[in-house]
């Protein structure tokens, strides 16, 4: 015969197996984590839009909008190496060489818009298997490959240019004089506008984060795959023992990230209309912080392609609204530091009391 382990004897108290009731702070403690990003998310627009004249308007979100689109892509990237319990610092650097390789193919070697697309996205594809094996056959910490290979490719993008950016009619190392153009239709990708509310004003690289952040979702979400990825970010031992191989898969995000790098570069291309080798300085910094400010969103405390793309969506309206409010540009990356420790610790400090409450 069985026990029913959640009776109580005739005094009120349970006996030993029963399960405690729920204090009622747990239910607003589940509340603040799912729900205080989002909350402070809207509160930020609210401010924003009282005392930053002209915030709220749909000029204001273009410009939001487009400023988010590429490091949102990057910073999917990321969130792809944190899944498997890694971390890509090189993503800046390869955006920027895509964004030079693909000046440099039109521009210097007079190539058609789509043998630059091939030849950045074979690139970017190389990178992240580079740096994949070194993490996983060599054994080098992901900190350290990726931060090799970033000042590696910071020199190599100089080279062929002598630290110059690429512009169409520069002069070249050797004394000509470049004669080609970047192609109408490459630069359609970045320069492009669909019509927002009534408005030709939505730029065509907000379209690709979308389109990207749904894939990398579903993917990450919805897919044996993308379980088995969390799975090894969780218990990369455990993941192994169940016969996943660890290492391909570690691999395979790495090389996501090298490949989503290198499409954000040449967006960024693509809305310059020149190869600028100063572009992509903040872009490294811009894309860690939405990818690490993701684990606050729906108290998710976990990396994830929606919570990634709304913290890119909040790095820009700070950033924005910042701007429209005239505060000193050497402020803005304290605020934005500042923010992200504050939504970190507040997601895993309630996380953590949380799980210690049950």
């Amino acid at each position: 015969m069985s026990m029913n382990l959640d009776q109580t004897d005739p005094s009120g108290s349970t006996t030993p197996g029963a399960r405690k009731p729920q204090p009622a702070s747990s239910g607003l403690i589940d509340i603040a984590i799912r729900y205080g990003f989002l909350a402070l998310l809207v509160g930020l627009v609210i401010f924003f839009s009282v005392f930053a004249n002209g915030f709220a308007g749909p000029r204001s979100a273009v410009f939001i909008f487009q400023s988010v689109a590429i490091t949102g892509i990057l910073a999917l990237g990321v969130t792809c190496t944190l899944v498997v319990g890694g971390f890509d610092l090189s993503i800046g650097s390869v955006a920027t060489s895509s964004m030079m390789l693909a000046a440099y193919m039109m521009v210097v070697l007079e190539q058609p818009a789509f043998v630059a697309i091939i030849a950045c996205l074979a690139m970017g594809a190389f990178i992240g298997l580079i740096n994949g094996l070194l993490i996983v056959k060599t054994k080098v910490p992901d900190l350290l490959a990726t931060l090799g290979m970033m000042f590696l490719l910071v020199g190599l993008q100089r080279i062929p240019t002598e630290g110059r950016s690429i512009a169409m009619g520069m002069t070249l190392p050797d004394g000509s004089t470049a004669e080609g153009t970047f192609s109408p239709l490459f630069l359609q990708l970045g320069r492009h506008r669909f019509d927002f509310m009534l408005e030709n004003l939505l730029p065509a690289p907000v379209i690709f984060l979308v389109v990207i952040g749904f894939l990398v979702w579903v993917f990450l979400e919805l897919t044996r795959h993308g379980r088995l990825m969390y799975a090894i970010g969780s218990n990369e031992r455990a993941a192994s023992l169940t016969g996943t191989n660890v290492n391909q898969y570690k691999i395979m995000a790495y090389v996501i990230s090298g490949v989503l790098a290198s499409i954000g570069g040449m967006l960024l291309a693509a809305r310059l209309g020149r190869g600028d080798i100063a572009s992509g300085t903040n872009l490294l910094l811009d894309a860690v912080a939405a990818s690490l400010i993701g684990f606050a969103v729906l108290g998710a405390a976990k990396p994830n392609a929606f919570g990634t793309s709304m913290g890119a969506l909040f790095v820009g309206i700070l950033l924005q609204g910042l701007t429209m409010m005239n505060a000193p540009y050497y402020t803005q990356d304290f605020i934005k530091g500042l923010v992200l420790v504050i939504a970190l610790v507040f997601t895993f400090s309630l996380s953590a009391r949380k799980a210690g409450g049950h």
